[in-house]
């Protein structure tokens, strides 16, 4: 190897170290600065000994303990600064300015009354929750996401024309939710309903990512943030639940019933607002939920591939195919979702410079399996197709595993080489950013094209 193409390596080590250590919430910029000059100087000593520069980067990095010891070191250190991100406000010490914390939750408070009202503005033009169900499902992410945007636009400072770019996708996505004469019964309401919150979840992205569009970082952090969000979001529903649960007890003792309240006002509006307060969360405290995802994903990784692996073992030995009706259909393509989650998840929250393991090893058997799965139903949905003519079910379910047989296939030849130590790691992450494009695209194929194209079926 020459001597350019060593240096090159190296700084693509760093690269790859720096991303990591940036990963911690507790450390700032100036610290993470200081962490790397103290590594390069560490590599420079070493290779002036005689060390070869990959050799001189491992002992480098040995040196330094782990990336965790050194960051609970920082948090030590700085513990005044930790504890200001931990809590909403600043000190105690009489009146301060408004900091950033506080400031950022008048602007989430905003933001969630203003998803919570616009769950009741269909209200003052004749619409039911109760009795409008269509238009409810198929404009869901329209009540919550537009404001959720909002608010991560304002906190990255988003330049006009992003802004006017995701306020284009809102507007054509509030057009195909409203515009098409869909029947009650329509396939395309329940396709809509699932694929243009997708659509629109990924034009939150762009608010996310407003700082830095183009990198492969920041898409991974947005991968990140929506995990966690989803994590919050649970969390509030089942804080909510305890809620509702002691608002009946208490008022129904005196004599009230609450329940008209609830399902009408409390419910709608708490969970608009709550995709708003789950986003702020993950925004305001990363540190508290991030040891989360390697739990998760280290849990329920060998238990889903063991479930696939035995699925597998029994479609075998059984003669019967796979069914492909809407519902099947339906549950095959969220276990592969799944199976992409926890892929997607285990990437964030790995240590891109350690060597593979025995869970990656684990991680290319569930992937595996699950490309397998998505064959077999493909070949039943082109048979089926085949046979009976398509629908927009069919053509939508083709279309999604066709999009996920390529990310798997892919996925699977890079877990294959990372685990032969012949592939690094970041490529397997790069894959996966660089492909959201992807299911954003699909999904606003679905949405747009798919209802004229079926005749409104």
């Amino acid at each position: 190897m020459t001597a350019p193409e060593a240096r090159s390596e190296l700084e693509a080590q760093f690269a790859q170290w720096r991303q990591h250590v940036e990963r911690r919430a507790e450390l700032h910029q100036s610290d993470a600065d200081e962490l790397e000059d103290h590594l390069r100087g560490s590599v420079d000593e070493l290779m002036a000994v005689g060390l070869r520069a990959d050799e001189a980067f491992l002992v480098a990095v040995k040196r330094m303990g782990s990336l965790n010891d050194l960051s609970r070191e920082f948090a030590r250190e700085h513990s005044e600064r930790l504890w200001k991100q931990l809590v909403l406000t600043g000190g105690t010490d009489g009146p301060v300015a408004p900091t950033r914390a506080r400031r950022d939750l008048y602007a989430v408070a905003i933001c969630a009354a203003g998803a919570a009202v616009s769950v009741k503005v269909p209200e003052l033009f004749g619409m039911r929750l109760d009795e409008d169900g269509r238009f409810y499902a198929t404009n869901l992410g329209l009540f919550t996401l537009p404001w959720l945007a909002a608010f991560l636009a304002w906190r990255r400072q988003a330049g006009r024309a992003l802004i006017g770019a995701m306020v284009a996708l809102f507007a054509l996505g509030a057009v195909a939710a409203n515009a098409y004469p869909l029947a009650e019964d329509s396939q395309s309401v329940v396709l809509t309903s699932i694929h243009l919150p997708i659509a629109l979840w990924l034009v939150v992205g762009l608010a996310y990512v407003a700082d830095d569009l183009r990198s492969s970082r920041r898409r991974m952090d947005f991968i990140r943030f929506t995990g966690e969000c989803f994590i919050y979001y649970v969390l509030i529903a089942l804080g909510g639940g305890v809620l509702t649960a002691f608002m009946f007890g208490t008022f129904e003792a005196i004599g009230l019933s609450p329940e008209g309240f609830v399902s009408q006002w409390l419910l709608p509006c708490g969970a608009a607002a709550a995709v708003v307060v789950a986003g702020w969360l993950v925004e305001a405290k990363q540190s508290v939920v991030e040891n989360i995802a390697p739990v998760l994903t280290r849990l329920f990784t060998p238990l889903f591939t063991a479930v696939l692996l035995a699925f597998l073992a029994a479609l075998g030995r059984s003669a019967n195919g796979i069914n492909v009706e809407r519902e099947a259909l339906i549950l095959f393509n969220l276990l592969l979702v799944v199976v992409l989650g926890l892929l997607l998840y285990s990437i964030s929250a790995r240590d891109p410079l350690a060597p593979p393991g025995l869970f990656d090893k684990l991680q290319f058997a569930l992937v595996v399996s699950a490309l397998v799965i998505d064959v077999l139903v493909l070949l039943e949905i082109t048979g089926r197709i085949t046979e009976y003519g398509t629908t927009p079910n069919k053509a939508a379910a083709l279309g999604e595993n066709v999009i996920l047989l390529a990310n798997l296939a892919w996925s699977a030849w890079l877990l294959l080489g990372f685990v032969r130590r012949r592939a690094p790691f970041a490529a397997i992450e790069r894959w996966q950013t660089g492909y959201l494009p992807v299911y954003a695209a699909w999904a606003w194929v679905v949405v747009l094209v798919f209802p004229p194209v079926f005749a409104f079926l």
